[in-house]
């Protein structure tokens, strides 16, 4: 479940409310669009009930995103939606609960507060944590591990004294006494933090046209001048596309992710012949897949675990040569929700989904390493026939309801 937000305008300080996977801010007063872009991940701060107190800000890790197993048996998945206290000080909550979904954020920057008690756990830790967790309730023996849309954030619990104890800023309830974290505080505070929350505005770099694009949009496009781009580090950066034109009046383009990748490691594959015979799919190997590069595609849009394999195993087993090419139709564009840096954590997993006999290769898993090369941003086709859209190409159907329930993944 996504949290929300309060910010205002960077262009006339209006109050705007944001979703957590929003990332285009449209001013409703100034009409004024801009992107906003972390140098890491977002940094949010809770309500604090009262005012007229010094606060201290303790550090929470929120992670959510589906989590991916390759087991002794099966792929197993499951999405998972956690915040785990970063600060290791004795009294604090290990968790946050509900009150992120349940109350109105803002975003925090080191102006804000004098006292921000150090980060100790990493993201990284934050995700073995997880990783221990779903290792635990879906599989004891695996070979592979992988987080796919994830969202990490930090988010800050206010802390203040109130006599020999420290109380939630939140519910006034005492948490930790003055003699426990006045230990922790004379070494573990936060004395230069530099991280920030900065606001692109939404207008191409090559034309100055405005860019085009939903709120939880991660690539934008320009109808102007047809380029795609992301917001990466307070930059904009051009994204490479194509368009897969469709046949009827009723189409919707999906995007999808088409990334050049090879194995040198575990068990070796440069070329879309040698994915073939490695997976043991039942195809006869041509000669010139001898020279194919081998490319994996992915949905560039959050949906259900299972359709993204689904979807991402049938695109790169099948290896279709579709006719591309750079006009941008006046049809739906679906937006691109899931950023290239997720798909590509995604190429081992539809690698092993691929994988015909997987009793001998999944233990061979964790020595395959995939190093990714070219990619590309590809809109397909699908034709919309009411309550689902087809692909035209590989007849492949997606109900439109599951696309809905992807954008709050």
């Amino acid at each position: 479940m996504a949290f929300v937000v309060e910010h205002e305008c960077p262009q006339c300080g209006g109050p705007v409310e944001l979703e957590e996977t929003h990332r285009l801010l449209k001013c409703p007063y100034c009409d004024v669009a801009s992107l906003l872009v972390s140098d890491d991940c977002f940094r949010y701060v809770l309500p604090r009930a009262v005012s007229d107190r010094e606060m201290i800000y303790a550090p929470y890790i929120r992670f959510k995103g589906t989590a991916y197993i390759c087991s002794d048996r099966a792929i197993e998945h499951r999405i998972v939606d956690i915040t785990r206290c970063a600060a290791p000080v004795g009294g604090l909550p290990l968790s946050l609960g509900f009150r992120p979904q349940a109350m109105k954020m803002k975003f925090i920057t080191p102006e804000q507060g004098k006292v921000f008690l150090k980060r100790t756990m990493t993201v990284e830790d934050a995700l073995d944590a997880v990783g221990s967790f779903t290792s635990a309730v879906m599989a004891r023996t695996f070979y592979h591990r992988a987080y796919i849309g994830e969202t990490v954030s930090i988010i800050y619990l206010p802390l203040y004294r109130e006599g020999d104890r420290f109380c939630d800023g939140v519910t006034n309830e005492p948490l930790v006494s003055k003699t426990g974290i006045g230990e922790f505080l004379a070494v573990k505070i936060d004395e230069t933090p530099r991280w920030s929350t900065a606001f692109l505005a939404a207008i191409c770099p090559n034309c100055g046209w405005d860019l085009q694009g939903e709120r939880d949009s991660v690539v934008f496009t320009c109808p102007n001048c047809f380029r795609a781009w992301n917001a990466l580090k307070e930059t904009l950066r051009e994204v490479p596309f194509k368009i897969v034109h469709g046949r009827g009046n009723k189409t919707v383009y999906l995007p999808f992710w088409n990334i050049s990748a090879r194995s040198e490691a575990g068990l070796v594959i440069r070329s879309y012949a040698d994915f073939i015979k490695v997976t043991n799919q039942p195809k006869v190997v041509q000669p010139q897949w001898e020279e194919r590069e081998m490319s994996f595609w992915t949905p560039a849009f959050k949906i259900r675990p299972n359709i993204f394999l689904q979807l991402s195993k049938q695109m790169t087993v099948s290896q279709e040569r579709f006719d591309m090419t750079d006009d941008v139709p006046s049809s739906y564009l679906y937006p691109v929700t899931l950023p290239l840096s997720e798909a590509c954590q995604g190429l081992k997993l539809i690698f092993a989904d691929s994988i015909m006999n997987r009793k001998t290769l999944f233990p061979l898993l964790p020595e395959v390493s995939f190093s990714a090369g070219k990619s590309s941003l590809v809109y397909l086709p699908f034709a919309d026939t009411g309550q689902e859209i087809i692909q035209e190409h590989k007849l492949v159907s997606i109900y439109k309801k599951t696309l809905e329930f992807g954008r709050y993944l």
